[in-house]
């Protein structure tokens, strides 16, 4: 199976994350410029502590259990969905080749992508897809964005999928995940926009930029929401659900928010520190002097005062993204409290269930 897969059908969008699973099915409404999209089904399960680490899945029957469990929840009849992957084992690159025939390109691709990899790992360890970005006639140069994943990642994500009698039909990556639930929702910016989006999950965070409308930088941090979670338990010695209630702007254990507001801003501010790094790289990199905005997604995000911290240190606004802004609920299948309270966390589930089999 191939990263991006192939022929055409809607998808349910199945996020697996390291903490719960997120579904979604959208209803396209309309064609062509004119198409939106309405909220169908919309879910979440948690996963047990541990069940994936770093991107790994560790314990199999847990998490097809609760892949299981959201699909039946949500009473959703399809069987074929589109995950997808993220993590230290996923790679992704932009590379620029000259203009070339199809046959031609793929050669080259399978050339590039032996620099890729780790050293000791080739194309045997690895699966290895490609998209063109952008084809420049007048420059005689094209960009295709690489990834590679290993493939026994690959294999053990469809593998639990299957077990919960769901049918994997694309594989994609959660930053590509992310940027279409942001073209969805968000109107055209300007042309030279500098936009960060940030996916937090439990371990680690995918980022992707975007110039205008185009993603040209991508990268995951090894930093997730679990050292928040960390830090609450260490601090206030209180349990892991207490942790996440606090976290989230919720007394529990007999702590408040505000007591807790410390440990809470000294993880932003490391947070802070390592997404800076990450974001002045690109900038000169790609010799940008300018970021104009931020947006969060992912559980993580939700983390109280987070935003406010990020923008202080960022001298930029920063915002939680709304996967349904820009798209119809059917109030008759999915509880509009529910939605608000997944918000942020659905983001990767909701660009998923805009794929379709085929999709480049």
């Amino acid at each position: 199976m191939g990263l991006f897969g192939s022929k055409s059908k809607s998808l349910v969008g199945l996020d697996i994350g390291s903490s719960s699973v997120k579904v979604c099915e959208l209803q396209p409404i309309g064609k062509g410029s004119a198409q939106r999209y309405r909220l169908q089904k919309l879910g979440m399960a948690p996963i047990p502590t541990d069940a994936i680490v770093d991107g790994d899945i560790m314990d199999s029957n847990a998490v097809s259990s609760a892949i299981r469990q959201v699909l039946a929840e949500q009473k959703i009849k399809s069987k074929d969905v589109a995950i997808s992957v993220s993590g230290q084992q996923v790679m992704v690159k932009k590379v620029t080749f000259p203009l070339m025939s199809p046959a031609e390109l793929a050669e080259s691709v399978r050339w590039e992508a032996e620099s890729f990899f780790p050293a000791g790992q080739g194309l045997d360890s690895y699966a290895l897809d490609y998209a063109v970005l952008d084809e420049r006639a007048a420059e005689g140069n094209m960009d295709v964005v690489l990834v590679a994943c290993r493939k026994d990642k690959l294999e053990a994500y469809i593998s639990c999928v299957a077990q919960a009698g769901a049918r994997p039909a694309v594989v994609d990556v959660d930053v590509f995940a992310l940027q279409n639930a942001y073209e969805i929702n968000t109107a055209a910016g300007g042309n030279d926009e500098v936009v960060a989006l940030v996916n937090i999950g439990a371990n680690f965070s995918n980022l992707t930029m975007l110039v205008g409308n185009k993603s040209v930088f991508w990268r995951d941090i090894a930093w997730g929401g679990n050292r928040f979670t960390d830090k609450l338990m260490e601090d206030w010695g209180v349990n892991r659900e207490g942790a996440e209630a606090l976290k989230q702007g919720r007394s529990a254990e007999g702590r408040s928010p505000e007591e807790v507001a410390p440990s809470l801003a000294a993880i932003a501010d490391a947070f802070t520190d390592e997404l800076s790094r990450t974001i002045d790289f690109f900038r000169s990199s790609f010799k940008i002097d300018r970021l104009d905005r931020v947006l969060l997604a992912g559980g993580s995000a939700k983390v109280a005062g987070l935003t406010d911290v990020l923008g202080d240190r960022l001298r930029v606004s920063v915002d939680r993204m709304n996967p349904f802004l820009l798209i119809e609920l059917d109030d008759r299948s999915v509880d509009p409290a529910a939605a608000r309270e997944i918000g942020c966390a659905a983001a990767v589930a909701v660009g998923l269930a805009l794929r379709q089999v085929g999709d480049r």
